[in-house]
């Protein structure tokens, strides 16, 4: 069993953190290209040996940013996949916390910066999508293969299923907020959802 953290193990702890911080703002401002290890051990008052001591690269330092951004509301959101619900409410629960974090602002502005830098730097493309949309679809893959098996839907290919319920739910409110076109008219989460699950719900309705 092990111990509670040395002290030597929380300050490193406490660093790589202060590092994430640093980095995390810098990307989002500055982008991808304009961010530099070499800027990032500045703001951090130390040397670029202590920075790739921690990170070797830059894309191992955009890639633990991303995981941090991500990866605890990932788990959330699956958590919401709970098979004791109807697949209606499940799938409300689920569609309304993905489409709120895929609209927050950070989120949008971390989008735009990929979106503009991937092809330049194809690394930061790959990055994003294994730990966000490629999880995101697996695991409501896996909810919606064992919800085809209860005949709660209809039997298809559930990972084409879960990618189509996510496209749904970025039909309207996503790509015009994304873009910043006509915000006051972009319709709301809660209208989206039930537009998309309508849809959804309505194509692989089970057959009787």
């Amino acid at each position: 069993m092990n111990g509670p953290p040395t002290r030597r193990e929380i300050r490193r702890q406490e660093r790589e953190q202060a590092i994430l911080d640093v980095a995390r703002e810098s990307f989002l401002k500055e982008g991808y290209a304009a961010t530099s290890m070499s800027a990032i051990a500045g703001a951090l008052g130390g040397s670029k040996t202590t920075l790739w001591s921690y990170f070797p690269s830059k894309e191992a330092l955009f890639a633990a940013v991303l995981e941090a951004e991500i990866g605890r509301f990932r788990e959330a959101l699956i958590a919401t996949l709970s098979p004791s619900g109807t697949i209606e409410d499940t799938l409300r629960t689920f569609s309304t916390a993905l489409l709120g974090k895929l609209t927050r602002p950070d989120t949008l502005r971390l989008h735009r910066i990929i979106a503009s830098e991937v092809e330049r730097f194809p690394e930061i493309g790959r990055i994003f999508y294994e730990r966000a949309p490629k999880q995101t679809h697996q695991r409501l893959a896996g909810y919606l293969e064992d919800a085809m098996a209860r005949g709660e839907l209809r039997r298809a290919d559930p990972l084409l299923a879960a990618q189509q319920l996510v496209a749904l739910l970025q039909a309207r409110v996503y790509p015009k907020r994304v873009w910043g076109v006509d915000a006051a008219s972009n319709g709301t989460i809660a209208e989206e959802v039930e537009a998309a699950l309508d849809t959804f719900l309505r194509a692989y309705a089970p057959e009787r």
